[in-house]
């Protein structure tokens, strides 16, 4: 086991060396002002969290050698030095991901892959998106939720009007600008997702609806804010609305769109 360790240390090594450029563009990505991904950090700290949840039933699985694994860190090696060549680091970064799925199949065997898959998978959330996928997926969910908010204030009583990304009323305006578009808080609340239905006490396939179910409740969370806001801006004017009601409607929507998962996961528990 102390050679299996060492192998593996080695590995992760000459890993880190390798994905050095891949690192610096995760890292510059995840600290950009007005990113998308500033959870990008804390995701490898939670896969350690959820290996170390599952040291009691790795122990008792015997590792082996697995030579089938050779063919998935073979294909990821040469997806990373194409992307590296070509400067694509978001494919340089899934084929980290499965890189570590190769080498833990090939150096540890198919009993702890098949354990360790899913706190590997959820890497996938680290990796940021191609900025013209960000920026496409932005004005589209800007131009959803100023639509649905202008019919939902209208059904409320409060006159309203969409122009583009903007919502006029009466004595006010509300632009939904890219931060409010709510893809940030979708990435954020399908990777909570994604963690919460890991401790599901339920079928697997209860658990993938869970984590697909976050994206209408991101999506509704997020068209409740700026309607709120909206309608603060029609009735308070706009720099109440603006000011520190911003931010409070900010912990709100997240508040709100942590209480739908819940009661999502509770019912399909």
């Amino acid at each position: 086991m102390n050679k299996n360790y060492l192998k593996i240390g080695f590995v992760a090594l000459v890993t880190a060396v390798m994905y050095i450029p891949t690192f610096i563009w995760m890292w510059g990505r995840w600290f950009k002002e007005e990113s998308y991904y500033s959870h990008g950090i804390l995701i490898p700290v939670a896969v350690i969290f959820l290996v170390l949840f599952k040291k009691d039933e790795l122990k008792e699985v015997r590792s082996q050698i697995f030579k089938p694994g050779l063919f998935l860190i073979i294909l990821a090696v040469l997806v990373h030095l194409v992307s590296a060549w070509m400067k694509v680091y978001f494919t340089s970064g899934f084929s980290l991901i499965l890189l570590i799925l190769g080498l833990v199949l090939y150096l540890l065997g198919p009993v702890f892959f098949r354990k360790l898959l899913y706190p590997i998978l959820f890497l996938i959330f680290m990796v940021p998106m191609p900025m013209v996928l960000v920026t496409n997926l932005t004005v589209k969910m800007k131009l959803f939720v100023a639509e649905t908010a202008t019919l939902l204030l209208n059904n409320l009583g409060i006159p309203a009007m969409r122009d583009g990304s903007m919502i006029r009323t009466i004595h006010s305006y509300m632009m939904v600008e890219a931060p409010c578009s709510g893809l940030r808080s979708l990435i954020s609340l399908l990777a909570l997702g994604a963690l919460v239905a890991y401790f599901m006490n339920t079928k697997t396939i209860k658990k993938w609806a869970l984590v697909f179910l976050s994206v209408p409740i991101a999506i509704s969370s997020n068209i409740f804010r700026v309607t709120l806001l909206t309608a603060a801006a029609e009735i308070y004017g706009g720099d109440f609305a603006m000011g520190w009601f911003h931010d409070f409607s900010g912990f709100l929507l997240f508040f709100v769109a942590l209480i739908g998962l819940m009661i999502v996961k509770k019912a399909l528990e």
